[in-house]
């Protein structure tokens, strides 16, 4: 397992890539070491022996002890210890992990190529097995590139004006193929080991050469890093004992451009230009790839909440109104929102299946609610920490002001509340509220809180779609008297296996065809 220092020296040797407006950069770039130290907690605490039973793993390819940010899941206790290690160092960074989205994409390949070789003959999971041995041996953290430009949203990929519009294979050789697309919205990419990328949507067999997946190092020739760094203003002149931990957070979206990339045999993961037959496995992937990203939600979002409960209720003990009823109950519907999400994760793991390939999948419909319950109140949790707050989280000077010689004691002599409570106390707690509210950061926290894993919108088509609605109604049509017979219903006898999912998900895409 890899320390953080071998981590930052091995990005530090990667090729420029990266675009930060008009500058082209390295990985060494200031602007960039807010999310490389979110990314730190994830090789540091792997070696902390008080951390280690979350944090590391037992590798199921080889055998040896790794980073369990590099695992494939094999049981429903692997499952419930990747939700409780990201909400453990979540809490720790204020926010999102950033790492959880390679692995969950691997762990979807590791799903998606065993059945696509089984049923087609190909050689995915093979290539996904030698992949992960390296992966695993260099401790390497990836970006997952799922989402696509898109283009005209009403249309196909194969009928966009754009051909590009989506990643496509242009040229398949003997040797590999040539990709050519852009991905958007993408997180830490200027500072992983690896890009994974995989469709966002369901292929038909005429979207043939956008069904593609594969793993390529971030610095590969062609591929161009447009990034947007967040993080918080970095005073001059501020004594460093005055910063509050979150100032030193940041993060990076990124817009992955793929221009005529290559990308040898070993590291293809789909290649639906090859075999028109692998398109359904495109949509596949991009369900299964979603599916483990929002059980992570499941860990990373009730922590995001405790962060901002935690927030909340200290800026009202500083503002002297914790003994208000309204701030006790603003506060507590906070956590009654963070337990449900994580339960629902729980849950999730306890009711996951063990697939054909021997990777352990959550529960479908207990991860899209939990996903769900935390999108939907998001943006409720940032009007309780404003509300408590007040609007000075917004309207404070920059910290320098407050060491200024001329007008620092005044400024620090005007934030005393509790005369108990130290004024530089009470400055660094709201400033730690600003950057959790007010700073690129902390906005962009806000929409990924939203957006980040699928809209709410899209669990709920997820739902939709797992239950079976004739049965549902089958309780009310015996409760009303219009049917005197009741099958047991309960959702969780009946699992759906991957290959269940896989049927559905064809018979899903007839149904478009017909259309």
């Amino acid at each position: 397992m890899r320390t953080f220092d071998e981590y930052y020296k091995d990005l530090c040797a990667m090729k420029p890539n990266i675009w930060i407006g008009n500058e082209k950069v390295g990985r060494d770039d200031p602007r960039l070491k807010g999310g490389m130290r979110i990314l730190r907690e994830t090789f540091e605490k792997a070696h902390n022996p008080a951390f280690e039973e979350v944090c590391t793993a037992t590798s199921h390819i080889t055998g040896e002890k790794i980073n369990r940010f590099t695992h494939i899941h094999q049981s429903a206790d692997d499952l419930l210890k990747k939700q409780r290690m990201t909400r453990i160092l979540c809490h720790r960074t204020g926010g999102c992990i950033q790492r959880c989205m390679g692995i969950d994409a691997l762990n979807a390949v590791s799903v998606v190529t065993y059945e696509c070789d089984q049923a087609l003959g190909t050689s995915y999971h093979q290539n996904f097995l030698n992949y992960m041995k390296m992966f695993q041996k260099k401790d390497l953290a990836a970006s997952c590139a799922s989402t696509d430009a898109k283009g005209d949203r009403s249309k196909r990929p194969s009928q966009q004006e754009n051909p590009d519009a989506y990643l496509r294979v242009v040229e398949t050789r003997e040797d590999g193929i040539i990709v050519r697309g852009a991905k958007q919205c993408i997180t830490n990419t200027p500072y992983v080991d690896e890009i994974v990328a995989v469709p966002c949507r369901m292929m038909m067999p005429e979207d043939y050469e956008y069904a593609v997946s594969f793993a390529i190092p971030a610095d590969t020739e062609g591929v161009k890093l447009l990034a947007r760094p967040a993080y918080f203003h970095k005073p001059d002149i501020t004594p460093a004992e005055a910063l509050p931990r979150t100032i030193e957070l940041g993060d990076a979206e990124t817009f992955i451009v793929f221009d005529d990339v290559f990308v040898p045999n070993d590291r293809i993961f789909l290649n639906g230009q090859a075999d028109k037959r692998q398109t359904p496995y495109a949509g596949f992937l991009a369900l299964m790839f979603a599916h483990y990203h929002r059980h992570s939600y499941c860990g990373c979002k009730p922590a995001i909440t405790e962060v901002l409960a935690s927030a909340s209720a200290l800026v009202a003990e500083y503002n002297g109104i914790d003994h208000m009823n309204h701030a006790k109950e603003k506060i507590s519907h906070m956590l009654g929102t963070a337990e449900l999400v994580y339960a629902a994760g729980e849950s999730s793991a306890l009711h996951s299946e063990r697939s054909p390939s021997g990777t352990q999948i959550p529960d479908e419909i207990l991860t899209n609610a939990g996903r769900r319950h935390a999108g939907e109140n998001i943006y409720d949790e940032y009007k309780t920490l404003a509300d408590l707050a007040g609007g000075l989280m917004a309207a404070l000077p920059f910290m320098d002001t407050f060491y200024n010689e001329e007008v620092g004691k005044l400024a620090m002599k005007y934030m005393q509340r509790n005369p108990k409570i130290p004024p530089e106390d009470v400055l660094k707690c709201f400033k730690g509220v600003e950057n959790l509210g007010c700073s690129d950061f902390g906005a962009l926290t806000q929409v990924a809180g939203l957006h980040g894993g699928g809209s709410p919108q899209m669990e709920t088509i997820a739902m939709a779609g797992r239950y079976d609605m004739e049965k549902l109604k089958d309780i009310a049509r015996y409760l009303f008297g219009i049917n005197p017979d009741l099958d047991i219903i309960e959702r969780s006898l009946n699992p759906v296996t991957p290959r269940k999912m896989l049927d559905k998900y064809k018979r899903a895409m007839l149904a478009q065809q017909k259309k």
